[in-house]
């Protein structure tokens, strides 16, 4: 319960736009825990069982088995690059997001001070504060899905390649 406390106190210093951030966030999470799932999990077995089809055929010469081996190809390849652009783009979303919140922060910031007629160094040191911990966030988001984002780009080169090489083509 504690972490809930702790996590509506960021919140709170930081703005509403956090709360953007961290949908963002869940949401890029989710895409990246399925593509694991489908790439370390169920792809191997849909490749096992179209291998073992391919063996299965009498005719892996004609120019059509070849037609058929590539469609094959082509749509593993299609299967595992599935919504990596979108995790992408909400990897690339994160940093706009933390970027709105400081911009909309430091309006805030200076709106208080112009209305209260106010120079103060520590209340414009405590605003400037408040309005980059959006900034903040939104970096952390972002580098928390990138890296994982590109081990699975990885990935998807890797296993197309591999179900590629284990089809032969004579």
């Amino acid at each position: 319960m504690e972490i809930i406390y702790t996590i509506l106190d960021f919140i709170a210093k930081g703005g509403n736009l956090l709360w953007f951030i961290a949908g963002v966030l869940f949401l890029m999470w989710m895409f990246i825990v399925e593509r694991i799932w489908f790439i370390y999990g169920e792809f191997p077995k849909q490749a096992r069982m179209k291998i073992a089809e391919w063996d299965a055929r009498e005719d892996t010469m004609s120019w059509k088995a070849h037609r058929i081996r590539d469609y094959w190809i082509s749509d593993a390849k299609l299967a595992l690059n599935q919504n990596l652009l979108f995790i992408k783009t909400l990897i690339a979303v994160c940093p706009l997001l933390g970027l709105a919140g400081t911009v909309t922060g430091m309006i805030d910031v200076f709106d208080s001070m112009s209305g209260q007629g106010s120079g103060s160094a520590r209340q414009m040191a405590a605003g400037i504060f408040k309005a980059t911990i959006p900034t903040m966030a939104g970096m952390v988001a972002a580098l928390s899905g990138l890296f994982v984002s590109n081990r699975l780009e990885q990935a998807a080169f890797v296993k197309s390649h591999q179900f590629a090489d284990s089809l032969p083509h004579h």
